[in-house]
């Protein structure tokens, strides 16, 4: 039987902060906008900040849905989601609210330095720090999730992303669609980014 919580600590940060992958979902205000669920993976690029806020690095290489309803005037609705594939059965949501920290905000220092230097170093491609406030934290028994086993992270996307000077990623985003708006023609990733910060 699934249970809700006040807050992320003990037994659920310590299931959230496990696992390997989880996904988000998001989606415009309009009733025929297009729906958004994003798989995130990238060990050490999300925390949890304190018992109701989360924060995860946004990275380049996709497109910019949950940044564009993030960003929507009267939205920002997000659900983040992890489920067990080993283990004890269990699925855990945070349904919240979501911000985007871009790399210009004062912020951005105090926040990137929450995430262990070694997820983040050399991390070029951050366009974004996505904050989730959390308005409702449950779990669920998670019967039908298949066991299936984890092997290792995959590296191809560090890789190829810390290759590319901040220019070069600049020009990256700027020949990708639906990076500087949605599917749906919402404001998303300004471009060019921000520059990295000094240091």
């Amino acid at each position: 039987m699934g249970k809700t919580y006040e807050r992320i600590d003990g037994r659920l940060r310590a299931f959230i902060e496990a696992q390997p992958v989880y996904f988000t979902a998001t989606a415009p205000l309009s009733g025929d906008g297009h729906v958004n669920l994003s798989p995130k993976g990238r060990r050490g690029t999300l925390v949890v900040l304190d018992e109701l806020t989360l924060a995860y690095v946004d990275f380049g290489g996709s497109g910019a849905e949950t940044i564009a309803h993030l960003r929507e005037p009267g939205n920002g609705r997000i659900t983040l989601m992890w489920t067990a594939f080993s283990g004890p059965p269990t699925v855990v949501r945070v349904h919240g609210t979501g911000e985007a920290v871009f790399r210009d905000d004062p912020r951005w220092p105090e926040l990137f330095a929450r995430f262990p230097a070694e997820a983040v170093e050399g991390q070029g491609s951050a366009r974004a720090i996505v904050v989730v406030h959390a308005r409702r934290v449950s779990d669920a028994c998670g019967f039908a999730v298949p066991l299936m086993e984890y092997q290792e992270e995959r590296t191809l996307h560090a890789e190829y992303f810390n290759r590319k000077t901040d220019e070069e990623f600049n020009t990256y985003c700027e020949g990708k669609d639906h990076i500087a708006d949605s599917l749906d023609g919402l404001p998303a990733l300004p471009l060019p980014l921000p520059p990295q910060p000094a240091g």
